[in-house]
């Protein structure tokens, strides 16, 4: 099935709000897939009843300083300076800064090197109490862990395939987002009607055009300024608008306190019901369109 990432080029645009609005208002299973690690928050509106809890774990190197010569080649080995040789004394490993490549223990001539396992945070799987229907994984990170990355990666590894998921992922175009929309059938941009909005957007999308991924927008907060340069960006890049969603009080009193608008309002229903409508098109589109390239190459 279809895994969609919701993106933003910044935080504050409502992204979060989107996603779980989203996941709400579908109609069939789907999960949701919280890869904002470092501050999950979709399970504030979702209540979900936690079943299943794993540790994220990453290999890091152990040096046995019996057979080590320092002869510093797992230093030069090391892209991230990872590993310091202390003469007279041995080497020493900074775990927060390894990426668990295993270049040193290749690079290693005396075989002195060997894994061991840290960890890095937990993935946490359950299925909400709002709807039985919506299964959520969650990734969340230890406290002044440096790299999310790979637990993205793990988190990402729970996403079933007989499901749409939704992925919701960290704000920006930092490394932590291209591990997040990485394999995504589309990135849905999350923006809103401000130049410092446009700016990120900008940023965000051709972050996704880079990576080979199609992209949608969705404007939120439509009617808080008179900015028309957005929606020009969009139309002049032919990016799908799938939805436009204007301001409420109700939206954003529901928002801080842990609400889904979705679960009251008549109207943000219709919205989000017709959003679900364009976007599962578009997405039939693309793959009539893939599958129409497959044949005309073979």
């Amino acid at each position: 099935m279809y895994k969609i990432a919701i993106a933003s080029g910044k935080g504050g645009t409502g992204k979060t709000s989107v996603a779980v609005n989203l996941v709400n208002r579908y109609q069939k299973q789907i999960q949701y897939v919280d890869v904002d690690v470092e501050e999950p928050n979709g399970h504030i509106y979702l209540k979900p009843h936690w079943h299943v809890k794993k540790s994220a774990l990453v290999d890091v190197p152990e040096i046995d300083d019996h057979w080590c010569t320092l002869c510093g080649k797992c230093k030069d080995a090391c892209q991230f300076n990872a590993l310091a040789v202390i003469p007279d004394k041995g080497v020493m490993v900074f775990p927060e800064l390894c990426h668990g490549c295993g270049a040193c223990l290749l690079a290693c001539p005396q075989k002195a090197i060997s894994d061991t396992s840290r960890l890095i945070g937990k993935v946490c799987l359950g299925v909400s109490d709002v709807k039985n229907s919506i299964k959520i994984v969650q990734g969340v990170i230890n406290e002044g862990e440096a790299k999310s990355p790979p637990l993205i990666k793990a988190t990402k590894k729970e996403i079933s395939d007989d499901t749409i998921a939704i992925i919701d992922a960290p704000p920006g175009t930092s490394c932590p987002v291209v591990d997040s929309v990485k394999g995504a059938d589309l990135v849905v941009l999350v923006t809103e009607p401000t130049p410092m909005g446009l700016n990120d957007l900008k940023l965000a999308a051709t972050m996704s055009i880079k990576m080979g991924l199609p992209i949608a927008a969705i404007i939120n907060k439509t009617d808080i300024t008179d900015f028309p340069d957005t929606e020009h960006y969009l139309k002049e890049g032919g990016i799908p608008i799938l939805m436009k969603l204007p301001f409420n009080r109700n939206l954003a009193e529901a928002s801080a306190a842990g609400e889904l608008i979705t679960a009251s309002s008549k109207l943000f229903q219709g919205y989000f019901d017709q959003c679900w409508e364009n976007l599962l098109g578009l997405l039939e589109q693309q793959k009539g369109v893939i599958g129409h390239e497959t044949n005309s190459r073979s």
